[in-house]
């Protein structure tokens, strides 16, 4: 089912990049404090999470909802900070799962993560399920995070532990968001996001030698300017895709949507400087259970209403009341 949003932008703030960029200004000091753990996975590995709080057990089992970030975010990032203000808000539990190598420690093994990467959240989830099993479960997943929530879903099928989510943003076909990443104005965006990258890639690549490893020469880093680029020769083979199209041919969520059981918002802005209308999902491709809610406006993770002096985050009220329903 395809619905039209309800979201209004602010007078004078309906600019694509205006929505994109203004919350990280505007809610850069936003505070939030929460309880850090770690989870060890299977290969030897682990994922840091931070909690709103750490749950109460079955004398009072609030429902739990997990956050999955976007890329190179944390718990750092103004929109998980408000996500979760405005699930504690809500009475429930907030619970952030930051990908590897995206918390404040380096993880153990070569590997890091990426849009389609669903085992550590398969594990978190399982993890829950067996230890807060009388708290329900549900999820919100921000742009590469989305993405990974929505294969996840589909992945998972009537198995789901989860009684809802939503996606936010997702960029459901990778490669024209690769393309519009490296065109216009948008480059901007990938730039931001591929410095931090790079260095991260420079630590890793001497820690683990990725010339042995992947074949990536330390002179070969600085190259990595777009997206294709850099996914063709680190997140590829360092994942075990033999190149970038395969990577996104089989990381892109849009071809597994049919086969979500569970109910599942997802939230796009037509505007979004990150992708081109071409990747929005047509409606036969959904499940039954599966809303998808088309903004005019919205930018980026942005949706931001109100007004200028009085700025409202539409998606701290649209994402509770759509749980609300099944948690």
């Amino acid at each position: 089912m395809i619905i039209q949003s309800q979201f209004t932008p602010a007078a004078g703030l309906s600019n694509s990049h205006v929505q994109t960029l203004l919350p990280t200004f505007i809610r850069n000091r936003l505070t939030f404090t929460g309880v850090e753990q770690t989870l060890e996975l299977d290969d030897g590995d682990f994922v840091d999470l931070v909690w709103t709080e750490k749950p109460e057990g079955s004398n009072n089992p609030k429902p739990i909802v997990v956050i999955f970030h976007g890329l190179e975010g944390s718990i750092g990032s103004p929109y998980v900070k408000g996500m979760m203000r405005a699930i504690t808000k809500q009475g429930w539990t907030g619970l952030l799962m930051h990908f590897r190598g995206c918390s404040q420690n380096l993880n153990r093994l070569p590997r890091t993560y990426h849009s389609g990467e669903t085992g550590d959240a398969k594990q978190l989830l399982s993890w829950l399920k067996k230890n807060y099993e009388e708290h329900p479960l549900a999820a919100v997943g921000f742009s590469l995070g989305g993405n990974m929530l929505l294969k996840l879903q589909a992945e998972l099928g009537p198995e789901s532990p989860l009684k809802a989510a939503v996606s936010v943003c997702a960029p459901v076909l990778l490669m024209h968001c690769a393309n519009r990443l490296n065109s216009g104005f948008s480059k901007i965006y990938q730039r931001y996001l591929l410095g931090p990258l790079r260095k991260k890639v420079r630590v890793n690549a001497l820690r683990h030698d990725y010339e042995a490893l992947i074949n990536l020469k330390t002179r070969d880093i600085n190259r990595l300017k777009n997206f294709w680029l850099f996914d063709d020769l680190v997140t590829a083979p360092l994942h075990g895709f033999s190149g970038v199209d395969e990577y996104y041919s089989e990381s892109s969520a849009r071809q597994y949507l049919k086969n979500i059981q569970t109910p599942v918002l997802i939230l796009q802005a037509l505007d979004d400087p990150f992708m081109t209308r071409d990747i929005i999902p047509r409606a036969s491709e959904l499940s039954g259970s599966t809303k998808l809610e088309l903004s005019q406006h919205g930018g980026h993770v942005g949706f931001i209403g109100g007004s200028f002096f009085k700025p409202e985050y539409w998606l701290e009220h649209r994402v509770p009341e759509y749980l609300s329903d099944y948690i």
